[in-house]
């Protein structure tokens, strides 16, 4: 990796891309703290703290890089572009039309991009609509009248367009992955509030010889967890597929051997993502509402909050776990039935004289990819359990109840560092290439 950093620095190209992209992150970090007009910048960091374990707000506020909790500009970050993202995916597959747009080429999915971007702006208008009319009156608004809801709105609607329009940019004129790139930053940011958090728990020590040791088995067991995620990341299931021989004029084409790579972890971060929010979707609500902890609702609150999982004054509240786990087992299985077809695959593979070796292309080409994808998703859902429930068992076990830092955002920052380095050293074999040619 440092060596292939080394490298594209020294391409005056892509130094230009590096630096261009760090400079869209500062401009970023600038606007993370600079608050929104007549709004109390303190509300939200109330809110969290005083929420009795309740961790709604925890994920949304790491992906913000903590823009929601000081109210910024940025208070949204791209939410609602990957929202929106997620929407026109399973739209895509709902609607023909939208569908044909996509196998349209370039032309096609610059449309669909195009209609996402309408529907990331609408989405921001919608959230910061809600905000300031919802917590608007109970003190998140100095005044609370229609010029300081309008100005909120704006605001913050206007911020997240403005961060999808950052992340473009990387992509034209950066080093690519200009939205992925975005999100990566600002979870990292919230990092050093969670080594700080990490080094209170388990290092600080009167005794330093004690110290040492924990701060090794710590590291140890991050460093650990960052491995696993990156084999899971990168695991595939080679299906080899052979192309029968064809006459073209007086010549043979075809024959070769070629594969199909399937990725274990086939549905990436988005069961987690799902079964995250619609977890916390009680929680959310419920702050609108005093609910009273002792009771039977709040009794349910606490099942479905990540904070209360994994503790021994609270061992029924695992029950909400076992839900959690079900759920990102489901959505590994629906996310990847609509974005792996294997009867296209095997019909695809047909027209083009392909074949798996020992089967017959159509049918039964198909049914073997199906119960293959079975197999498979269920390794890559297990896989991803395991990265969630590491940091949600030490947060419960140990009682870190401020470790903003989750399973998801582990996958995230792997598969995002990953892709950022395969698309420079792609950037490096294309310029190179270049150089042969005009040789």
């Amino acid at each position: 990796m440092w060596n292939l950093l080394k490298n594209a620095w020294k391409v005056v190209e892509v130094r230009k891309k590096i630096l261009y992209t760090l400079m869209i992150l500062v401009v970023i970090r600038f606007g993370s703290v600079l608050p929104v007009p007549g709004v109390n910048t303190g509300y939200f960091a109330d809110l969290l703290g005083n929420l009795s374990g309740t961790d709604a707000f925890g994920w949304f506020n790491a992906m913000t890089g903590g823009s929601f909790e000081d109210l910024s500009i940025f208070a949204l970050s791209i939410t609602p572009y990957i929202t929106s993202s997620i929407i026109m995916q399973l739209l895509t597959i709902a609607i023909p039309k939208l569908e044909e747009l996509q196998k349209d080429g370039e032309e096609g999915r610059k449309k669909i991009a195009e209609y996402t971007r309408y529907v990331t702006v609408a989405l921001a208008l919608i959230e910061s609509t809600a905000m300031a009319v919802g917590f608007g009156g109970r003190g998140l608004l100095y005044d609370y009248n229609a010029v300081s809801i309008i100005v909120c709105i704006v605001t913050m609607t206007t911020g997240s367009a403005l961060l999808m329009w950052f992340g473009e940019r990387i992509n034209d004129k950066g080093i690519g992955n200009g939205i992925s790139i975005v999100l990566l930053f600002n979870i990292l940011s919230s990092l050093p509030d969670d080594l700080i958090s990490l080094f209170n728990t388990f290092v600080r020590n009167d005794n330093i010889a004690v110290g040492v040791v924990m701060a090794l088995i710590v590291a140890a067991c991050i460093a650990a967890l960052f491995i696993f995620t990156i084999v899971l990341n990168d695991a595939k299931r080679v299906i080899p597929v052979q192309y029968s021989r064809k006459i073209q004029g007086r010549r043979q084409v075809g024959g070769n051997g070629s594969n199909i790579p399937l990725k274990v972890n086939t549905a990436g971060v988005m069961p987690v993502i799902f079964a995250s929010s619609l977890m916390s979707i009680p929680s959310i609500i419920s702050q609108f509402f005093n609910v009273d902890y002792s009771t039977i609702g709040g009794k349910i609150l606490m099942v479905m909050t990540s904070t209360y999982w994994c503790r021994a004054d609270y061992p029924w509240a695992n029950i909400g776990l076992v839900i959690y786990l079900l759920l990102v087992y489901a959505f590994a299985y629906f996310y990847t039935s609509i974005t792996f077809n294997p009867l296209e695959v095997a019909n695809n593979m047909k027209k083009g004289g392909g074949f798996i070796p020992g089967l017959r292309p159509g049918k039964q080409t198909s049914d073997y990819l199906s119960n293959l994808l079975k197999y498979v998703i269920f390794i890559g859902a297990t896989g991803l359990s395991i990265v969630a429930i590491v940091p949600i068992a030490a947060s419960g076990i140990f009682g870190l109840s401020h470790l903003s830092f989750t399973g998801t955002s582990l996958i995230i920052i792997t598969s995002v560092i990953i892709e950022t380095l395969k698309s420079l050293e792609s950037q490096l074999l294309v310029r190179n290439y270049k150089g042969f040619l005009n040789e």
